[in-house]
């Protein structure tokens, strides 16, 4: 049982700093919790735990700088029987509609339960199972049935589909917001934000595609392969998949975060007075790129990556 209840991350040596923390999550009961104060933020720990102990823990922070940081860090507490919204919506492309328009996060933010994400969302938990208990009556379309998919089809079709929908329009929204940051920044000075943001947002999203399929994918189909054929013998060594996930991983969290933040910084994509028709197109152009990307990171993150690991596992054991 932890007794101290906040941890000033300052005073510990700095080698110590993380083994420390990772001693005072262990020693948790499901639903505690302890605070960490640091001078700047503790980020790098969150993948960390991320990546030793899986999502079995909450982040929030208290305080956010420029200073200080404080994050409240929780072991979860959930029962057998209760799923997080990323399975939920794995599951069923019925319910993963619901929680969207629900406005619940269940890409990035798919390892919360129900309850969690609901607070997220400003919706109330009943509300919520009232709304999918509904979706049990909607037909299902057996093409959209993603969780049945194999994965070597479902990799190719997010290639197909989602990385090719950033390649082809990536170019397009660099320029327009530069455009429109040219002409409206002197009343909107926020425009250069986004613009500069929008430019570091879509570069390393065009890297994190190319490192999936040069690296990450092949690997999985090589896995499939496997498992169709023993006697396959691919040039992927065993055991690899799971550290690149993991990245990108990591990386689905930096977008959903810089997703967040144009969002803040145009109050929702709110169009002001003097918006021209390319302020409007540029707007219009990120809610759609926005919508695409949960789509995408929801079918890597709660289907694809989850499948691989245990496909893996499953084969080194054999």
């Amino acid at each position: 049982m932890v007794t101290a209840t906040s941890l000033d991350v300052t005073r510990i040596e700095p080698r110590l700093k993380h083994p420390t923390i990772f001693k005072h999550f262990d020693e948790l009961e499901p639903g505690e919790s302890f605070i960490i104060e640091n001078d700047h933020d503790p980020k790098p720990l969150y993948y960390e735990l991320i990546g030793e102990r899986g999502n079995i823990f909450t982040w929030e922070y208290i305080e956010k700088g420029p200073e200080w940081f404080v994050v409240k860090i929780a072991k979860r507490k959930i029962s057998d029987s209760e799923e997080t919204v990323g399975a939920i919506a794995a599951k069923d492309i019925r319910k993963a509609e619901i929680l969207k328009a629900k406005g619940v996060d269940f890409c990035c933010g798919g390892n919360k339960t129900l309850k969690e994400a609901g607070e997220a969302a400003g919706v109330s938990e009943a509300e919520l199972k009232e709304a999918l208990a509904l979706a049990d009556k909607t037909p299902v379309s057996p093409s959209q049935d993603f969780d049945k998919w194999n994965l070597d089809f479902l990799t190719d079709y997010i290639i197909n589909t989602h990385h090719q929908y950033i390649k082809d329009n990536a170019g397009n929204i660099q320029s327009i917001a530069h455009k429109v940051a040219q002409r409206h920044s002197d009343s909107h000075p926020e425009l250069n934000r986004l613009a500069q943001g929008i430019d570091h947002f879509l570069q390393d999203l065009l890297n994190h595609v190319i490192k999936e399929e040069k690296v990450l994918f092949p690997a999985i189909k090589e896995a499939v392969a496997k498992s169709r054929d023993v006697s396959f013998v691919g040039k992927i060594p065993a055991g690899f998949i799971k550290q690149p996930i993991q990245t990108m991983q990591k990386e689905h969290e930096i977008a959903g975060e810089d997703l967040s933040f144009f969002r803040k910084l145009t109050n929702n994509y709110e169009l002001p007075q003097d918006a021209c028709n390319s302020y409007n197109y540029l707007f219009e152009k990120m809610k759609e790129f926005e919508d695409d990307l949960h789509r995408h990171i929801h079918l890597e993150n709660n289907i694809l990556f989850p499948k691989a690991i245990k496909l893996e596992e499953e084969q080194s054991k054999k």
